[in-house]
């Protein structure tokens, strides 16, 4: 199998975005622009990337890491200068060689691999990816002979009334013969109104070298959507949100509502999973089979296991068991772990807590810093202590205890296996393994107290 390269031109500072962050780091559905790119040329098992860095330099590699190669272009001077900076890396190779922009996040494994592929079988020196769009303007043009044959590539601006017409665009990814291609780059010139050197002006040569030039049209023109301000941003993210839920429902997953929900690029679903309308997975979440999620229920970066509810509740950077219950209106804050058949009611707030097996927090109550065994029943309105002002302290409630209502356990303190504490009780001491704390002031009732100030 011929040998097969990849050049991602990622070194435009994206202006148009008006942001701070450099364009190709935008994220589509969670994951930045450029590292879908990355992911999916990687999917067609290139044998070596290179990535061509301008403006934010630093952050592309350390948002792609060892994924790429990097090659500097420390002014841009257009996409046929910022190719060659990969001569150092690529130039004396025989092989294929893809060369994609990096804000051109849609454009699937599937369709580079038959773009190689048709480049290959066409004996093609060059092969430009092709699209038929329903407005072509502004989009360079392919002219093609009476036999299909490509003739040549046109700007909007040079092109006559009637090529005008044609709705074929050059999407701006291509094909080459390694060694043709960094031959050609050398004999590009800049004698434009920008004074660039531009990546196209290399088929023109090919061509006027009698080399073959090819052109593969891929059937779906949102794939060939280059990122270049935060409308056609929204744009992307609305396709790619779509491609992502076609996935999962096809891989088993029900969504009732696909326009209402939001799934990342990099979240994994089980099967017979049913999404809720309204609902949010982010970052990389994984969740169990036979669970049902929303509505309006937002999961990030957590580990959600089978057959468990997540109801109108939100759980960041946690881990969830299987046939656990959550919601409605809970809140599970980060380094939470809760087990198998774990309750979580309404109005329920658990940070960087554990629960064990079969523990209920039925309802309106804070669970911080604490350490709770299995089949803990922890009443309404409890209250762990952690904060002092200064600092967190850990509360430990062992197996089998039960805790009753508008309780407040100041941390550090521990309750005992098997130990109740009584409703409305402080407890600020340890309690025993199997014994009942009772920790609020004596009830005192003065008759006729009322009558005598006159209060009624």
């Amino acid at each position: 199998m011929t040998n097969t390269y990849a050049i991602v031109l990622a070194a435009g500072q994206g202006t148009r975005m008006k942001s701070d962050l450099y364009k190709v780091l935008h994220p589509v559905c969670g994951k930045p622009m450029v590292e879908h790119v990355i992911d999916h040329i990687t999917g067609i098992g290139a044998d070596k990337i290179v990535t061509i860095v301008g403006h934010g330099a630093e952050k592309v590699e350390e948002t792609l890491g060892q994924k790429s190669e990097y090659a500097l272009q420390a002014e841009q001077l257009g996409t046929a200068h910022a190719v060659q900076q990969a001569e150092s890396s690529l130039g004396e190779l025989e092989g294929i060689t893809l060369v994609v922009c990096g804000d051109t996040p849609l454009i699937k494994s599937e369709t580079m691999q038959a773009l190689i592929a048709h480049h290959a079988e066409t004996n093609a020196k060059a092969t430009i990816l092709t699209a038929h769009a329903e407005d072509p303007t502004g989009y360079g043009r392919i002219i093609r002979d009476a036999d299909g044959n490509v003739l040549r590539n046109i700007e909007h601006k040079d092109a006559s009334p009637e090529e005008r017409t044609v709705t074929e665009i050059n999407t701006g990814t291509y094909c080459f013969d390694n060694r043709a291609l960094f031959e050609a780059l050398k004999k590009v010139k800049n004698d434009n109104a920008q004074g660039e050197y531009y990546l196209p002006d290399v088929i023109s040569i090919l061509k006027a070298e009698n080399a073959i030039i090819s052109a593969f049209v891929t059937d779906d023109f949102s794939e060939t959507i280059g990122i270049n301000d935060r409308v056609i941003l929204a744009e992307a993210e609305k396709f790619m949100r779509q491609r992502i839920a076609e996935r999962h429902m096809r891989n088993g997953v029900t969504i009732i509502d696909p326009g209402s929900t939001y799934i990342s690029a990099t979240a994994e679903i089980g099967r017979d999973t049913i999404l809720q309308p309204g609902t949010m997975i982010e970052g990389q979440t994984i969740i169990g089979e036979k669970c049902s999620i929303g509505p309006n229920s937002h999961i990030s970066n957590s580990k959600i296991g089978s057959s468990t509810t997540v109801h109108s509740s939100v759980v960041r950077d946690s881990a969830v068991g299987s046939g656990t219950t959550i919601g409605p209106f809970a809140h599970i804050r980060p380094d939470s772990n809760l087990s198998d058949n774990v309750k979580i009611g309404n109005f329920v707030e658990v940070k960087k807590s554990r629960l064990g097996e079969g523990s209920k927090v039925s309802h309106l109550s804070y669970i911080g810093d604490a350490q709770v065994g299995t089949h803990v029943n922890i009443g309404c309105g409890t209250i762990t202590v952690n904060y002092d002002g200064k600092n967190k302290h850990t509360t430990t409630i062992e197996d089998d205890a039960f805790v009753g209502c508008n309780s407040n356990l100041i941390a550090p303190v521990k309750v005992g296996k098997g130990a109740y504490v009584a409703a409305g009780s402080t407890i600020t001491k340890d309690v025993p393994e199997s014994s009942l704390a009772i920790g609020r002031a004596r009830q005192e009732n003065k008759e006729g107290y009322v009558t005598k100030l006159n209060l009624k």
